[in-house]
């Protein structure tokens, strides 16, 4: 089974929500047949995460960097909404929910997946979502790189 790390910037309120569908439709449709590694915030994880419930049976993982009850009130909405979908929640148990923390949780997700798809926002040329893919790199795995 392929598994995919999801990586993606917060800041999504540039686009209208139906964009973010059909985005997903073209670059993680191809890839619904396997398992997802999601990171539990808000942005593209949330989105990504409500986005396969609702049109994949893909195995899905939801990982955070402490817990989920430490996660933004938008990505405990979103993990809650599809609670019956998610195969497994992984609670990291970070004490402080700091740069070191989110950073171990895309190694975590890019360690345990074969590729990582990336939605990183086309004005940030640099910070987390760019830490995963160049990590995925150096990982000697896939990566696929889609802007928004």
């Amino acid at each position: 089974m392929r598994s995919v790390a999801i990586t993606g910037t917060r800041a999504t309120g540039h686009r209208p929500p139906d964009e973010y569908g059909a985005i997903f439709s073209a670059y993680l449709r191809p890839f619904a047949d396997g398992h997802f590694y999601i990171g539990g915030a808000k942005g593209i994880d949330s989105l990504a995460l409500l986005w396969l419930a609702g049109n994949s049976a893909a195995h899905l993982t939801v990982v955070v960097p402490g817990t989920v009850l430490h996660q933004p009130t938008e990505a405990q909405q979103a993990i809650a909404r599809t609670r019956e979908r998610i195969q497994d929640v992984v609670e990291l148990g970070a004490a402080e929910l700091d740069t070191p923390a989110y950073h171990a949780r895309n190694r975590w997700m890019v360690d345990h997946a074969s590729m990582t798809i990336g939605f990183p926002h086309a004005d940030e040329p640099e910070g987390g979502t760019w830490q995963t893919l160049n990590y995925t790199a150096e990982q000697g795995k896939p990566r696929l790189i889609v802007p928004v």
